[in-house]
C-alpha cells in the first residue's frame, strides 16, 4: 500500500487550526460559542485508512463545520463564505508542503464537508435526526452507517450539541441488540461457511461456494467487530479495520488465508475433499470465535458449531420481541 505524505485527518486538522478557525474568529465572532468542527463520515480518510490511493477523488484539506439549528439559520452563508476563502487561501500551502492538490470532488462526494447542520448531517448518514431509543430503534441502524457516524475526529465543539449525539451512538449498541446481532452473524458463518460451502463444491456449484465463503467472510469480520463493541464499516474496509482491534485480531490474517488456498476445486474433483485449505481455515475461525463466546460468558456449549451458539446466544436475549425474531433478521 502506497503511504501518504500526510493523512487526510492531520492535514484536515492543520488546516482548520491553522487557515480556518482564525478566519472565522476574525470575521463571525457572534459564532465563537456556537460551532463544532472536525472530519467525520464517509470516506478512507475519515477512518485513517487513506493511502496515495485515495487522493484522486473526494480528498484534500476540507472540514466538517457543524453548526446547531439556529446558528446555521443565522449564520451557515457566512461561515460558507470564510470556508471558502480560507480553503483558497491554504490551498497553496498543502501544495508546496505536502504535495496534495486541492480537492476533486465527485458529485457522490458532495455535502461531505463545509458547513452543515448537526441534526441534518447525522439524518444524512443515519436516516434519523435522534438517538434510538428502544431496542428495534438500535436493531434497523446498519452497522456501516453507524460507523460512519463515529468515525473520525471531533477538534472541537463549543455548544457541546455535536458531541453529545456522537457519544450517544459510541455508547454502543444495548447488549440484547447486541446478542441478537452475534446470534445472527453466528448462524450465517454456520450456514455458509461450515455447510453450504462444502455442499457446493460437492456439487460442482463452484460459483456458488464461493459467494457462501464470501458470505462467511463478512458475517465473520462483522461478528469481531460486535465482540470488540465497534461498529463494522462498509465492506471495504471489514477487513482492514480488524488490525485495530483488541479481540480477535488475529481473525483478520486468518481470513486471510484464504486467498492462499488456490487448489480447492482440484482437491473436491480428485476426492481429496478433506484436504481442501478453506475447509480447515474456516473451522479454525470459528473453533477461535467459540472460544471468545466462552471467554465473554455468552455461551457455554462446547459445540464449535456455530449454529449451536446462536441458539444460545437468542435464549439469553432479555427482551421477548428481540428473543422471539428469527435468528437471521437483525434489522
Amino acid at each position: 500500500m502506497k503511504e501518504m505524505t500526510i493523512k487526510g485527518l492531520e492535514l484536515s486538522e492543520r488546516f482548520y487550526a491553522e487557515a480556518l478557525k482564525p478566519m472565522l474568529s476574525e470575521r463571525v465572532p457572534a459564532l465563537c460559542d456556537k460551532w463544532a468542527a472536525g472530519l467525520v463520515g464517509h470516506g478512507s480518510e475519515c477512518y485513517g485508512y487513506d493511502d496515495a490511493f485515495s487522493a484522486d477523488h473526494d480528498y484534500g484539506a476540507d472540514v466538517c463545520i457543524w453548526l446547531t439549528k439556529a446558528a446555521y439559520e443565522a449564520y451557515a452563508d457566512a461561515v460558507q463564505a470564510v470556508y471558502e476563502d480560507a480553503r483558497n487561501a491554504w490551498a497553496q500551502a498543502a501544495q508546496e508542503r505536502y504535495g496534495i492538490a486541492p480537492r476533486k470532488q465527485t458529485a457522490q462526494g458532495a455535502g461531505r464537508v463545509g458547513v452543515l447542520e448537526i441534526r441534518t448531517f447525522y439524518y444524512g448518514l443515519l436516516g434519523t435526526d435522534r438517538l434510538p431509543e428502544a431496542n428495534k430503534e438500535w436493531l434497523a441502524l446498519p452497522e456501516e452507517r453507524l460507523a460512519a457516524a463515529t468515525n473520525g475526529r471531533v477538534f472541537e465543539d463549543h455548544a457541546g450539541e455535536f458531541l453529545a449525539f456522537r457519544e450517544g451512538l459510541l455508547a454502543y449498541y444495548p447488549e440484547d441488540v447486541r446478542r441478537k446481532k452475534m446470534a445472527a452473524r453466528a448462524a450465517v458463518m454456520a450456514q455458509s461457511g461450515q455447510y453450504n460451502y462444502a455442499r457446493c463444491m460437492r456439487r460442482g456449484e463452484y460459483l456458488a461456494a464461493e459467494l457462501a465463503l464470501s458470505e462467511f467472510v463478512r458475517a465473520a469480520c462483522s461478528l469481531v467487530y460486535l465482540l470488540n463493541r465497534k461498529y463494522c464499516p462498509f465492506y471495504k474496509w471489514m477487513h482492514r479495520g480488524l488490525q485495530d482491534m483488541t479481540v480477535l485480531s488475529e481473525i483478520g490474517d486468518m481470513l486471510m488465508l484464504l486467498t492462499d488456498v488456490t487448489d480447492s476445486k482440484q482437491k473436491w474433483e480428485s476426492g481429496e475433499a478433506q484436504a481442501d485449505g478453506r475447509l480447515l481455515i474456516v473451522e479454525a475461525v470459528c473453533q477461535v470465535i467459540a472460544q471468545e463466546f466462552h471467554a465473554q460468558g455468552l455461551t457455554t456449549t462446547a459445540d464449535t458449531y456455530l449454529e449451536a451458539h446462536a441458539g444460545e446466544l437468542m435464549r439469553g436475549i432479555q427482551d421477548e420481541a428481540l428473543r422471539g425474531m428469527h435468528v437471521l433478521q437483525d434489522c
